[in-house]
Formats: structure tokens, C-alpha cells, sequence
């Protein structure tokens, strides 16, 4: 997958749910049904009102979308103004008002959450209507706050939107991601959540909306100044020399979206390996600024598609500074427009290259936010499109390479689920065509870069079926490649940012191996190569956390080695570089940072003596993990185990066995049944059954771990 390349999983899944409901259905009488707590009235009041007196932007009456026709208004909307009943029942009229509407609305807060009369419509409503969708609207509070220890009163999703409901209207056990618009937040905020509700429920662009007061008044001036121009022409007799202006302001045109094609062309090329953020989000908005002056639904087929690359230019930007809800809201809007280009031209190759690459980053971001779901859906959508790619033009190496892409990408949904015999041949059949068209082209960065990816998953994967050796002769063999390309490429920064964890993948294999002395040369070449990298891009917050954590994984194996002294400087650097990054606030897998960060430092101060401290730091390195969040629960359990097994290791280091063992015994709790562990799980499970004298359960686990190659007690 390209670098610059990911549109809104909010329309895409939105498309999904509500192909049981297009508009053209007219069984249904309601628009939206609005459910919400009698605590919330006075938003829903609001939002009833706003959605009744919006009028849908002329130029998107009458589009035909996957709903059908996008209608005037979006009237009737259903809101329930009566008291709750006395009875335990809904209600005839409640009943007949949902069956007859299209979409459900939402209001979620934690006194919705709490609210079975709204949890009652929201079954009632999956019962009546299973392939619909529902809309979730966030006022206060947080989703899914009830599976946080602690946190359990900021829930804000009711019951019934937490879980799925199969084809036939009935409760699954299956977690449901709801489909949510966040109205918390300023005035601004509201709004814009207002706009991402009404953009979904009419399957358009958020853009459209958002821009549609600036259109019109645009449209009002055109109109008044070609008035004025006409009456001037009329007037003074100069129709030859109107007609000379408008030539020239063709031709002046046609030079602009000349300089735009270069801008993000051969100029993007140019900067890209550079690595110089500013120049790049320079060159997207400058692009965007020039495209915000005209009406994005009058413009050709070229500006159009010019005008997605730059929005997905400034999105890639975003990620890469940690900004994921602005990147996030910059491919959906990305996205609209290359899913306009396909639906112009259906038989174009590059049109259906530039939508896949939206499609490539949304499902990226979901699989980041732990959207499993969403993330395999779009990762399927992409080997969708390559298909189509290849099946317009087989002899196309670059369509190939995209069909290569996708089977990397499924490889990844099967990693996270942790099917990692499949996963490792999925990936393989990934490598073998990425290896011929790498050294079809050895020139494309592109592809040297794809295939290293490709090298750390499959080795991740070996790693974790207990294929050690494996693993480690295929990082070797990733590093070699990295190391000559940034070489022979004076230096190309994307491949020094490669080499960061996959030296440090490599110094922890091999020292889990009991080759001490070369995995701590593999870890600190990964903090020499970040210590190289920053310089070129401190804003980088990516580059920020790699070295983060090369660092303090580097000053984990060190404490583990009784190297206090470098230790101690190791997680010193490796802690400021995490605060960094923390203090973006990135909601992906940084967090995590915190956690290590803690733990290092509790460890330390059990080495010193200072068993106080050390549980001090060790109880926040539990809250860090109960609070932090990753693209896979089961590795979170095995998260808070671990800083729970920390916990009681200072408790015992300060006389306090009772205290010990009962954290042992929680962190043991935390680890899953019946679940697949990977060898590294299976050592933390092992190391709380020897703190709970379970020592043959333990020793059955360590033998298992010894013949597949790791070192004991490792």
C-alpha cells in the first residue's frame, strides 16, 4: 500500500445498514424516529427542529444514491413528546411509529444509557427492522465506558446499541460499533455533528453540506455579477471583447490545473521522501484553497480527482502529525469524491486506483480504533477494487502490486484475529508476487516499501505460532533489504523509519532466545536510527513514538540484565519522548506508552530499594492499562495482568505478601480462557502461576515455550 493514499467508514457503513430502506420504500412514514432519555428533551426539542427545517442543497435533490433519491426534505421525524408510560409496555402509537420509520436516531448519554424505555425502542426497533440502521448521537459521556474498570458511569450507549442483532430481529452476544455523530463539544461541534447525522441518512458527502451556505452565496454573487457584466456588454457594445476575457480566463484555468497536476504530481514525489511535513500539508492546501473557491459539483472529471489526491495529501499529513480525527474526516471527504469519479467513469483502472487507496486508509483507521469489522469491510472493498484494476488491465505491474496489497491486508484481519497459520499464508501468497514486482522495479520505493511490511507481519505471525527461528531469519532478512535501500536512496527517510522496530523486533526475539548481548545491539541500533530520523521532522509524532518505544524496551532488557545505570538513562529518554507523543493526545496505540513508561520506572525503584515508589508507579501503570485501548482486547488482558503482576512484585518487595497475592491473583483473572496466547502471553501466565506456588501448571507452560526455542523463565 502507497503512503499517500485511505473516506468516511461512517458513509461507507451507513450505505451498508440501510440498503433494507431507501428512500423510494414508501411503507415507511417517518423519516427518523428520535429516541432519547426525558432528560435530554430540551437536544432532542433541538434536533427535531433542525432536522424538519433543513432543506437538502438543490444541486443534491433528485441524486441517485445506494438509498435511491435524495428528497427535498427530511420530513416527518418522529419524537415522542408524552411521559413514560405506567406500564411496562411502549405503546401502540410508539410501535407504529417505528415500524414506519427509516432511520432511528439515538441521543446518547448516560442517562439514555439508563433508560429502559429508550433501550425498549432500540430493540423494538432492530426487532422490526433488522437490516436498518441506527444512528447514534453523542451529547455526554463515553461509548463503551462500561467495559472500563471504574469507568462504568460515563457509559452512554444503551444496552441494546452495544450488541448486534442477527437477520431475524433477535439479540447476539457479538459486540455492535454503532454508527455515532458526536454533538458534545461548542456550538461548532454540534453542527458539525448535526451535518455528519443528515450527510449519512442521505448517503452524501459531508463536504457538500458543510459548504452549502458558502456555495450558494458564491452562486448569488455569480449571478449578480454576470447581471452586471451583461448589462455592461449591452450597454457599451464590447460582446467581442466579453468574449476575448472569457478565452483568456480558459486558458489562465487550464495553466492553474497544469501547476495543481505538477503540485501533487512530480513536486509531491520530490518531497515525500524528504520527510518535511510543512511542505507537504503546503502543498495539499494550497491545492484545496485554490479548489474551495468553485462549486466541487460543477467540477470536470480532472479537478475532481485533483481535488481527492489533495484532500488525501493533507489527510496522510494529519496522520502522520497524530491527528486521527482530522485524518479520519479528510479521506471521508477524499473518498466522496474518487466514489464520484468511479461512479463517472466505472471502466477507468486509475480511477478505481485513487478510490482504493481512500478505502485502504479508513479501514486502516478503523483497524487502529480496534473496528475490526469496519476494518475487514474495507479491506475487502480494496481487493474489490484491485480485482477490478487487474481484470481492466492484467498486464498493468502497478494494478498488480495493489492486488498484492490486498492480500497483505487480509492477512493483517486474520492476525488480529488470531489465526496465525492462515495469516502466515496469506501473507505468503502476498510475497511471492511482491518479490518479483520489487525486483521488476527496484527503483520503486513504493514496492521495496511494501515488501518489508509484508517481512514484519509474516515474521510477527511466525513469532507468535512459536516459529522462532523463522521469525528471526525473516527479520534478518527485512533489515539487510532496509539497510542497502536507505543506502542506495541517499538516505530515504521511510526506509530509516522501517528499520526502528524492525531492529527492535529483532533485538526481542533474539533476546527471548537467550542471545543477550546481540538483541541488546539490535535494540540500540533501533534508538540510533530514531535518533538519526527526528532531527529531520521533530513534529513527526509517528517517528516520536517508534523511538519511544525502542527506548524503553531497550531500558526493559537492560534492568532485566542488571544494567541499572544505562537503564535508568534509557527509560529516562525513552519516558520524555512518550510525553510527547501523549500530549497530542493520539487515540490509537500510543497509549500504550504510558503503561510501559510506568512500569519501567517501577521496576527500577524495586531494584533500588524504594518499594514505596515502586508501588506507587506500579498502581498507575495498572490504571494506564485499564484505561489504554488497542486494536486487540486480548492483548489489553494480557496488559493489565502484566501491571497487576508488577504491582504485587513491589507489594512483596515491601513486606507485604498478603497484599501481593491478592494482585497476583487479580492479574490471573484477567487472562482469557480458552483463548489462543501467543508465546510471549504464555510466559505471563506462567510467571503468576510461580507467584501463586502453581508451579506444575507453571512448568508445563515453560517446558512448552523451551521447545519451541525461547529461553527459561524468559
Amino acid at each position: 500500500m502507497t503512503i499517500f493514499a485511505r473516506p468516511s467508514e461512517w458513509t461507507r457503513a451507513i450505505r451498508e445498514a440501510a440498503f433494507a430502506t431507501p428512500f423510494a420504500d414508501r411503507t415507511h412514514h417517518y423519516f427518523a424516529f428520535i429516541s432519547y432519555s426525558h432528560r435530554d428533551e430540551h437536544i432532542a426539542e433541538w434536533l427535531h427542529d433542525e432536522l424538519e427545517d433543513f432543506r437538502v442543497p438543490g444541486h443534491l435533490v433528485g441524486r441517485i444514491t445506494e438509498h435511491g433519491c435524495v428528497p427535498k426534505r427530511l420530513t416527518p421525524i418522529f419524537r415522542d413528546v408524552r411521559e413514560l408510560p405506567a406500564s411496562g409496555d411502549l405503546g401502540h402509537e410508539i410501535k407504529a411509529a417505528l415500524k414506519a420509520s427509516r432511520f432511528l436516531i439515538v441521543l446518547c448519554s448516560p442517562a439514555s444509557a439508563q433508560s429502559k424505555w429508550t433501550n425498549a425502542e432500540i430493540e423494538a426497533f432492530k426487532r422490526l427492522h433488522p437490516k436498518a440502521c441506527t444512528l447514534a448521537a453523542i451529547l455526554e459521556g463515553e461509548p463503551f465506558a462500561s467495559e472500563i474498570d471504574g469507568r462504568e458511569h460515563e457509559e452512554c450507549l444503551p444496552q441494546a446499541l452495544r450488541f448486534k442483532y442477527d437477520r431475524h430481529g433477535r439479540p447476539t452476544a457479538k459486540r455492535a460499533e454503532p454508527l455515532a455523530a458526536d454533538l458534545r463539544g461548542n456550538v461548532q461541534g454540534r453542527r458539525t455533528g448535526f451535518l455528519k447525522l443528515v450527510a449519512g441518512m442521505l448517503d452524501v458527502g459531508l463536504d457538500d453540506l458543510v459548504r452549502r451556505d458558502e456555495i450558494r452565496r458564491h452562486r448569488h454573487l455569480a449571478i449578480v455579477a454576470a447581471g452586471s457584466i451583461a448589462g455592461m456588454v449591452v450597454a457599451s457594445g464590447l460582446a467581442l471583447a466579453a468574449i476575448q476575457a472569457r478565452d483568456a480566463a480558459r486558458d489562465q484555468r487550464r495553466e492553474v490545473e497544469g501547476l495543481v497536476a505538477y503540485m501533487l504530481g512530480d513536486l509531491k514525489d520530490k518531497l515525500e521522501p524528504i520527510g518535511k511535513l510543512d511542505a507537504l500539508d503546503g502543498v495539499g492546501s494550497r491545492v484545496l484553497a485554490y479548489y474551495e473557491k468553485q462549486d466541487t459539483s460543477e467540477l470536470s472529471d480532472a479537478a475532481l480527482l485533483q481535488r481527492s489526491r489533495a484532500l488525501s495529501l493533507t489527510a496522510q499529513v494529519a496522520y502522520l502529525r497524530g491527528n486521527m480525527q482530522s485524518a479520519q474526516q479528510l479521506y471521508g471527504q477524499a473518498m466522496a469524491g474518487t466514489a464520484e469519479m468511479i461512479r463517472r467513469s466505472p471502466g477507468d483502472p486509475q480511477a478505481l486506483f485513487d478510490h482504493a487507496q481512500n478505502v485502504f486508509w479508513i479501514g486502516e483507521l478503523a483497524r487502529e480504533r480496534r473496528q475490526t469489522g469496519q476494518a475487514e469491510a474495507a479491506y475487502r472493498e480494496y481487493k474489490h477494487l484491485a480485482d477490478r484494476m487487474v481484470a481492466i488491465e492484467p498486464d498493468n505491474l502497478k494494478w498488480r502490486m495493489e492486488l498484492a496489497y490486498a492480500n497483505e491486508n487480509l492477512g493483517i484481519v486474520l492476525f488480529n484475529q488470531r489465526r496465525f497459520a492462515e495469516a502466515i499464508r496469506q501473507f505468503e501468497i502476498a510475497l511471492r508476487p511482491m518479490e518479483s514486482l520489487a525486483s521488476i522495479e527496484p527503483n520503486n520505493a513504493d514496492y521495496q516499501k511494501e515488501l518489508s511490511n509484508v517481512l514484519a507481519w509474516l515474521a510477527d505471525a511466525q513469532r507468535d505460532l512459536g516459529k522462532l527461528d523463522e521469525a528471526i531469519a525473516v527479520r534478518r532478512r527485512q533489515i539487510a533489504s532496509l539497510e542497502q535501500l536507505a543506502r542506495s536512496s541517499g538516505g530515504n527517510v521511510e526506509f530509516l523509519r522501517l528499520l526502528i522496530p524492525a531492529h527492535q523486533a529483532l533485538g526481542i526475539l533474539l533476546t527471548s532466545r537467550g542471545q543477550a548481548e546481540p538483541g541488546l545491539e539490535q535494540l540500540r541500533r533501533a534508538v540510533e536510527v530514531a535518533e538519526r530520523l527526528i532531527p529531520v521532522e521533530p513534529d513527526n509524532i509517528i517517528w516520536q513514538g517508534f523511538a519511544a518505544q525502542a527506548g524503553l524496551e531497550l531500558g526493559d532488557t537492560l534492568t532485566a540484565l542488571g544494567q541499572d545505570l544505562e537503564a535508568r538513562a534509557r527509560v529516562h529518554e525513552g519516558c520524555r519522548r512518550a510525553a510527547r507523543v501523549l500530549a497530542t493526545n493520539v487515540g490509537t496505540g500510543w497509549p500504550r506508552l504510558r503503561t510501559q513508561c510506568l512500569a519501567a520506572r517501577s521496576q527500577l525503584a524495586i531494584r533500588d530499594g524504594q518499594t514505596a515508589e515502586a508501588t506507587a508507579l506500579a498502581d498507575q501503570a495498572l490504571a494506564s492499562a485499564q484505561t489504554g485501548r488497542s486494536e486487540d482486547s486480548m492483548k489489553d488482558r494480557y496488559s493489565i495482568a502484566a501491571a497487576y503482576r508488577l504491582l504485587g512484585d513491589a507489594q512483596r518487595a515491601g513486606g507485604d505478601a498478603n497484599e501481593s497475592r491478592t494482585s497476583w491473583l487479580r492479574g490471573f483473572t484477567q487472562l482469557p480462557v480458552g483463548a489462543t496466547e501467543r508465546p510471549f502471553e504464555m510466559g505471563e501466565r506462567a510467571e503468576l502461576l510461580q507467584r501463586l506456588g502453581r508451579n506444575a501448571e507453571a512448568r508445563r507452560l515453560t517446558d512448552r515455550l523451551v521447545a519451541m526455542g525461547f529461553k527459561q523463565g524468559s
